[in-house]
């Protein structure tokens, strides 16, 4: 699949938006049980989890990190949701970049703004949810 052209411009716009620029931004599409493994490894968390944030280098303007989604997370939450695979694919990494870019979600206020953030973010978005969509439309 040629899902990550569509996710590093995501990525990057997310960033644009929160007025920073991405570095090196690794995006990594994998199964609960690696998000699971390193939720318990990096988090003490034993459980799947559907995206997770890595940042590694954190200047004033620019991010670099990792963000690794779970796939089989993306596919549940879509039909839990009633959204699309593209959008609910679209919606992690959204969430995931506004990690990076030093957003939480630990404090109701901090929950509110994250989602307000990350419906903006969506709403700008719609070519390339879109282009998620049909993509893992025609993949296996």
């Amino acid at each position: 699949m040629r899902l990550a052209p569509a996710l590093r411009a995501l990525v990057r716009a997310v960033l644009a938006g929160e007025g920073r620029r991405a570095g090196e931004i690794g995006i990594v599409l994998a199964a609960d049980a690696e998000l699971r493994a390193l939720n318990r490894r990096w988090r003490g968390i034993d459980r799947a989890t559907d995206v997770l944030s890595f940042g590694y280098e954190d200047r004033p303007v620019r991010v670099s990190g990792d963000l690794v989604i779970s796939m089989d997370r993306v596919h549940a939450q879509a039909r839990r949701y009633r959204v699309s695979r593209g959008r609910e694919l679209s919606r992690l990494a959204v969430h995931g970049a506004l990690h990076l870019a030093g957003l939480d979600h630990q404090r109701p206020a901090e929950r509110r703004a994250m989602r307000l953030r990350e419906n903006r973010a969506l709403a700008g978005a719609a070519g390339v949810v879109r282009d998620l969509d049909r993509l893992l439309a025609s993949g296996p």
